[in-house]
């Protein structure tokens, strides 16, 4: 038997743990690998994960405690999840118990049962005798569930539900004269119900087709699969149809989607098509509902497993196929705490590790994507036509410098709502920025209400009463006068809630939706909004980037993007990327349905080169210009970046660090390049200074072996102690 258990600690220390097995203490059996375990940490008790089983330490024996308690008869990760996640801390530079225990329910990690405790109720013997005299005579719902179980036998809470709807208060009666008895089943594994398919899907096209044999003759073996299909192209439906194969297979299936809004829409188009069990995860779960839908997967009975960024962790055994939605997406890279992971990579890698292919699907890859495909590395499918015989938008510009405009909309594009709308269509109008104007402003002094913790200015929210800010959350009562001179303020800008109040004015009697996050921030919001527009109770859809991911609105014929602008000029070499991005998605909820679609772009810069190349060949003819642009500047995916970040209370303890940092560098590989440090575009945010230092090289491998030798170091200078920071490898933005 191995002498020593090495165990994963929810720790910022980059190592493993060496403990005695529980049975060197009387505690137990030896815990599996990927089991929970409890254990002393000093003069705390922690849960962490075995890892591996050892016959010797470097720690003295005398020196090492046992474990505490094990709380997992079967591990709550599986050999592919280690496999993964150890690759994923290695790559990313992130400490493993941080990595590893992240990559559980919340609920797990401190100490619930993985195993679910099914409540089951039976008669007994007094039970039996009690009903077969026909008792209770006096009390016929006790009689009925007494009767129920005497039946059919132990019976689940669930099915009492169903079959006898308000049951319990009779339980409890029978249960108080010990006629009847409850007891908790544990569920290890479940059968997986067999997989049947609703209804059948709609007729394919031809390169729809295509694209399913591809991937499906690939089934049983790796292979990145990127289906390039232009907006309203059948990307979904090819999932669906790439999904049934594997569940005939008796596989099961990992989906992936960006935005917590797309996972209602997909979901019940995945409920309509198949009669399987199927486990849905993301963050605006609770901890219990996220902790469900991770015991189905984990038990074996969900087939598909359905989720945004952190589902890429949860468990599928026998997995057959992985699909990565909008993998252009930026919500797949994690940002906040320290772990900055990127979901749609992850999805790739754990591909390839279950030997099962992976669909990239977007009607706008990422230049990163689109590069693997010239290297070979992915497989492109194409899919150029729309389904169902609808045309792509016609796309036009709106030259601002040469238009009335009235509150950021100009006229032609009035008369195109008005047209589109006497037509019988929908529209939707684009701004990303929600709120009612982003500036409080006196005319009178110049005074700007600021946010007292970031360089920012504080936005309005008029029908709140409230002044907000967009990057910290602080949140004050909007002024009616200048705090400075005491003049009147008035906002100034448009944001989404001041774009509805003019159309409202403009088109009195339609009605208008927003989806915006303001709007959607309690369940069912978002439903509801997707209701009134499919319903056509809403003529008029006011958005913002939430309305660019993949939802369909069969009925909108214009689309107007009102400030495309925006990201023409940003120091962010991703921006441009980004606005393309942008423009192409939204446009492309128009005209989904049988009437042909319109998209009319706002802009003050007609003759930009971005613009005119997305009017004159669309986003190939960008992409390729732009990945030209890349190679020549040597930014990614033509080299490798990593940036560390740091906030401090003060600029000049967020600027030090980072300089002590790069003082000690200086020993970095020939191929090794750091650029920096600066202060963020935004210096201050919340309250705290932040600064920002990159490190670039052509070689991954090189790149990645400079951070092996540098973090130990960096990790043990004694400004890090005043600082926040933390490490991102392949970032996707830039101060």
């Amino acid at each position: 038997m191995p002498q020593v258990l090495r165990v994963a600690l929810d720790t910022p220390l980059r190592r493993l743990f060496d403990y005695l097995p529980p049975a060197a203490a009387g505690a137990g059996p030896l815990p599996a690998i990927g089991a929970r375990v409890r254990v002393p940490f000093g003069r705390q008790r922690l849960i962490g994960l075995v890892l591996a089983a050892a016959d010797t330490s470097e720690v003295p024996q005398e020196r090492l405690k046992p474990i505490l308690e094990v709380l997992d008869a079967r591990p709550v990760l599986d050999s592919a999840a280690i496999e993964l996640l150890t690759w994923a801390a290695q790559y990313y530079h992130h400490p493993i118990g941080e990595v590893l225990t992240g990559a559980l329910p919340r609920p797990l990690r401190f100490g619930a049962a993985a195993v679910e405790v099914e409540e089951r109720w039976l008669a007994t013997d007094a039970g039996a005798r009690a009903g077969a005299d026909g008792e209770p005579r006096r009390a016929p719902k006790q009689r009925l569930l007494l009767t129920f179980l005497i039946e059919n036998g132990a019976a689940p809470a669930g099915i009492l539900d169903e079959r006898l709807g308000s049951w319990r208060e009779a339980a409890r009666a029978l249960l108080a004269r010990g006629l009847i008895a409850s007891a908790g089943i544990r569920i290890e594994t479940l059968p997986s119900p067999e997989a049947r398919l609703r209804a059948a899907g709609p007729v394919l096209l031809p390169e729809q087709s295509a694209a399913i044999e591809a991937v499906a003759s690939g089934f049983g073996r790796f292979g990145a699969y990127v289906l390039h299909g232009i907006t309203g192209s059948g990307k979904t439906e090819v999932y669906l149809r790439l999904i049934e194969r594997v569940l005939a297979q008796g596989r099961r299936a990992l989906v992936l989607v960006p935005e917590i809004g797309l996972t209602p829409q997909l979901l019940g188009r995945f409920r309509e098509r198949f009669d399987a069990p199927l486990a849905v995860l993301h963050s605006a779960l609770s901890d219990s509902e996220r902790l469900g839908g991770w015991r189905e997967a984990w038990n074996g009975r969900a087939r598909i497993v359905l989720g945004t960024r952190s589902v890429v962790f949860a468990p599928v055994p026998d997995l057959g196929l992985v699909v990565v939605d909008e993998e252009h997406d930026a919500s797949y890279k994690q940002h906040e705490g320290g772990f900055h992971y990127s979901a749609r990579d992850l999805a790739v890698v754990r591909a390839r590790h279950a030997g099962a292919p992976v669909v990239l699907g977007s009607a706008t890859p990422s230049l990163e994507t689109l590069h693997n495909v010239a290297a070979g590395r992915y497989a492109r499918l194409t899919l150029p036509r729309r389904a169902a015989e609808a045309q792509p938008p016609r796309l036009a510009l709106l030259d601002l410098r040469t238009s009335a405009v009235r509150s950021g909309i100009a006229t032609p594009a009035v008369l195109a709502i008005e047209r589109h709308l006497g037509d019988d269509g929908q529209v939707l109008v684009f701004l990303n920025r929600r709120g009612y104007a982003p500036t409080l402003l006196c005319t009178a002094c110049g005074w700007i209400a600021p946010c007292r913790d970031c360089d920012a200015r504080l936005t309005v929210h008029l029908a709140a009463g409230r002044l907000r800010c967009h990057h910290c959350g602080a949140d004050v009562p909007l002024p009616a006068r200048c705090t400075q001179c005491g003049f009147a303020v008035k906002p100034v800008g448009q944001g989404t809630e001041r774009i509805e109040e003019t159309l409202a004015a403009l088109f009195p009697g339609v009605r208008i939706a927003r989806l915006d996050r303001d709007v959607v921030r309690r369940r069912g919001e978002l439903e509801d909004v997707m209701r009134r527009m499919s319903s056509g109770e809403a003529r008029i859809l006011v958005g913002t980037q939430m309305v660019t991911k993949g939802h369909d609105f069969p009925n909108v014929t214009l689309v107007v993007v009102l400030n495309a602008d925006q990201g023409l000029f940003s120091t962010d070499f991703r921006a441009p990327e980004r606005l393309a991005q942008t423009i192409v998605q939204v446009a492309g909820r128009a005209g989904r349905g049988a009437k042909p679609g319109e998209v009319l772009i706002q802009t003050e810069f007609p003759e930009h080169p971005l613009l005119q190349s997305l009017l004159a060949e669309g986003y190939d003819g960008f992409a390729r210009a732009a990945l030209e642009e890349r190679a020549q500047a040597a930014w990614p995916p033509f080299s490798r970046l990593a940036a560390v970040r740091d906030s401090a209370t003060t600029a000049q303890a967020a600027l030090g660090f980072l300089t002590d940092a790069r003082s000690i560098a200086r020993r970095a590989p020939r191929g090794v390049r750091l650029l920096g440090p600066v202060p963020a575009a935004m210096a201050k945010r919340a309250g705290r200074f932040h600064a920002q230092l990159l490190i670039e090289s052509a070689e991954r491998a090189r790149l990645h072996e400079f951070l092996d030798a540098w973090l130990p170091e960096v990790e043990a200078l004694r400004s890090a102690r005043r600082v926040r920071w933390s490490l991102d490898v392949d970032p996707i933005e830039l101060f």
